[in-house]
């Protein structure tokens, strides 16, 4: 015989479930007992026993002439309206998170690679790297304006402190963007990347001259393969620019002074990495439109844009979009897998997206490659990959 009573809420503090013993038949009654709190051994309710909970209903299972029946009590918290499901918050296990993590590894490194190939088709038939790097902030920026205008996504709440904070960290990505960019007009893109490896030796020499951090050995030797190997690369390159190759320097010692900046302000900011590199690309652009004119012009741009549709068409239309769409989407990604991730993982995924870049692009462009040439980079990547572990 199965009996159910339903009851008025009445606060009762307590287990869901319980088994009293019953030495009458079931009756109908208004007010419950009030149950003993049952103690558990290493684990943790997903209710909160600063709130009192209500009984919604009350089941009862079992004949009734027999002494143990069980008694199933659903039950809500008192802010609530809906009964709490068993289960209903649980931690995710390690392989969903792994899975994620792969997930944004992947979608970054395919970005990266699709950027890197656009980007150079335009900067070949339209060698203005300062509109290009432009109309890439540009893209970003009118993206994320409509995200939060059409509420895709939530506006950040920021304030005069953030934009403060902020204020250096754009300063240093827009000089590292556009050296890159100037990079990449003059030499072939896994030569930029092969410099741009060099980051770490950078960053190891800033910290430690400029702002007196010490490191342990193992640090400072992981450096000598970077080092030798970027060196070994850049003197057997056969279409070696100085241009190109201080481009990937200077990209490389602004990008130290952004992390520098971006850890030092933006401590206890609650702007997630979506929203913070939105807002990072919007400033960035204030920044640099007033040089791109200065340094390039309309007029050159003018020029420049006719021949390049005489020479490619309409499809280089497609190209700028798609190096602006893809530049913006990349380094979202990457912003919004740091936020899932150790600093010391982004290092290794960054090293692994440096050598996809360089193969992939090897491989499209058909890039003539020593094998002196490929051995530096290699060595430089390791070098790379041992600074990460050292790191940690």
């Amino acid at each position: 015989m199965i009996s159910s009573v339903k009851q008025p809420t009445v606060p009762i503090t307590g287990s869901i479930v319980f088994r009293p013993k019953l030495t009458a038949p079931l009756r109908q009654f208004s007010v419950l007992p009030p149950l003993p709190a049952l103690k558990t051994r290493g684990k943790t309710s997903a209710i909160a026993i600063a709130k009192p909970l209500c009984v919604s209903s009350v089941e009862g299972f079992g004949e009734l002439n027999k002494k143990r029946s069980l008694i199933a009590c659903k039950a809500y918290e008192a802010d609530r309206s809906e009964p709490i499901e068993e289960g209903a918050k649980q931690v995710p296990s390690e392989a969903a998170k792994k899975l994620k993590i792969g997930v944004y590894f992947a979608t970054w490194w395919a970005l990266n690679v699709v950027f890197n190939i656009y980007n150079k088709k335009v900067l070949n038939a339209f060698p203005f790297p300062w509109l290009t790097s432009t109309l890439s902030l540009a893209c970003g920026s009118l993206m994320m304006l409509i995200s939060w205008a059409t509420r895709l996504a939530e506006a950040p709440k920021t304030d005069f402190e953030f934009w403060k904070a902020l204020l250096p960290v754009a300063l240093a990505h827009t000089i590292g963007h556009v050296a890159a960019t100037v990079s990449m007009s003059k030499v072939a893109v896994s030569f930029t990347h092969i410099i741009k490896s060099g980051e770490p030796a950078f960053s190891v020499l800033v910290s430690r001259f400029l702002l007196g951090e010490t490191f342990p050995a193992s640090v400072y030797l992981s450096l000598i393969p970077i080092i030798g190997g970027c060196g070994l690369a850049a003197l057997t390159e056969l279409n070696f620019n100085m241009t190109g190759f201080m481009g990937a320097m200077i990209s490389n010692l602004a990008f130290v002074f952004r992390n520098i900046f971006s850890k030092r302000g933006m401590k206890g900011k609650s702007v997630g990495g979506m929203n913070y590199y939105a807002c990072l690309s919007m400033l960035s652009l204030l920044i640099l439109t007033p040089f791109a004119i200065a340094v390039e012009g309309p007029q050159m741009w003018a020029v420049g844009w006719e021949t390049a549709l005489s020479q490619i068409g309409p499809q280089f239309i497609w190209w700028v979009a798609a190096q602006s769409v893809f530049y913006h989407l990349y380094n979202q990604v990457s912003y919004m897998s740091l936020d899932q991730i150790s600093p010391l993982t982004f290092s290794i995924g960054n090293t692994m997206k440096r050598i996809s870049v360089i193969v992939s692009s090897i491989i499209i462009f058909h890039t003539p490659v020593q094998p002196i040439n490929a051995l530096g980079a290699a060595i430089a990547i390791l070098g790379t990959f041992l600074y990460s572990q050292a790191k940690q």
